[in-house]
């Protein structure tokens, strides 16, 4: 394009802005394609977080292999059938984590969290050593148990190995410690007090009602059977075990005591009080044919004789099953 003679010519200096633009733009495209390959740019990344000597490279990889984002997203990616994982590790800590996993077809108990806590990796990483110290760290875990532990879950048990269920955790807390910049959004919901979290009409009057029953409960006594059957939903046993022959992460209960069953190593044993104590205080022991060793933590430090001995006669109890 040139100037018709006699006229102001603007054209020489159009050029040079348009030559000055694209030479800035230049520039800023090569400044940040250098800073692409720059390491973290602050950020942390997945080579550098570890969970109880598991890396989180491996557990993204677990992440991927059971497709957990068809239910779940990670800075918003991915399904919405489950909520978004992102900064759950830094909301519930690893014990709550390492007490869900393994059976999350059932929310965990306190006492299953304790559990996870004699691990002393699981109470190194949360950073504190008793239960009532977790609870007081990671409120949203004190949420869960108060409000859904030992309920059943929408999420289906999946066949985790004891390294996977690490690796996962290790995966879970890199992206907590990731800098989304507040990104996805949360709703300010008022806990429930806020109109879209109002209680079931009736639940308040039916809680009271629940309340009046236990009292008079507690106050009759509690026979050994009774008492076997609270420890083991208190001590989340029913989010592995079923109380019949259907199998979870562990064996059903259900008409198993009396019963011969082939171990690992080719052996046979009897159900009976013996092995089934055993079985509790030290999994590893015997473990069954078909299932895998060290997925079952024990409860030699949680559970004293009488516990143990009142557990086993509910298990019993379940033979007719």
């Amino acid at each position: 394009m040139s100037c018709a003679p006699g006229q102001p010519c603007a054209e020489g200096m159009k050029r040079r802005r348009a030559m000055a633009v694209l030479g800035v733009m230049a520039i800023l495209f090569v400044a940040l394609s250098v800073a692409s390959f720059i390491d973290s740019r602050g950020q942390v990344v997945p080579s550098d977080v570890k969970y109880a000597n598991f890396d989180a490279v491996e557990g993204k990889r677990v992440f991927q292999s059971y497709n957990c984002m068809g239910c779940h997203t990670i800075v918003g990616n991915g399904g919405y059938f489950g909520p978004d994982l992102t900064k759950l590790y830094g909301k519930v800590g690893p014990a709550w984590l390492e007490a869900f996993l393994p059976s999350a077809g059932s929310w965990p108990t306190k006492g299953a969290v304790k559990l996870q806590l004699q691990n002393e990796a699981v109470a190194a990483d949360a950073g504190v050593a008793d239960i009532e110290a977790y609870l007081e760290k990671y409120p949203a875990a004190n949420e869960r148990i108060a409000r859904r532990g030992g309920h059943a879950t929408a999420m289906p048990n999946l066949p985790l190995t004891r390294s996977e269920v690490g690796r996962l955790i290790a995966f879970l807390k890199y992206t907590s410690e990731m800098n989304t910049e507040g990104w996805p959004p949360t709703p300010k919901v008022d806990g429930l007090t806020s109109p879209y979290a109002k209680p079931v009409p009736g639940a308040a009057q039916a809680a009271v009602s629940v309340t009046k029953e236990a009292v008079a409960a507690s106050a009759k006594p509690v026979s050994t059977i009774a008492q076997g059957k609270m420890l083991a939903e208190e001590n989340g046993c029913t989010a592995c075990h079923a109380t019949d022959r259907e199998r979870l992460v562990g064996p059903g209960w259900g008409g198993i005591y009396g019963a011969e069953v082939q171990l690992a190593d080719g052996s046979t044993v009897k159900r009976d009080d013996a092995y089934l104590t055993q079985s509790i205080l030290d999994p590893d022991a015997r473990v069954v044919a078909g299932f895998e060793p060290g997925v079952m933590p024990s409860f030699a430090e949680m559970l004293d004789v009488d516990q143990v001995a009142a557990i086993v006669a509910y298990i019993r109890s379940l033979e007719g099953k």
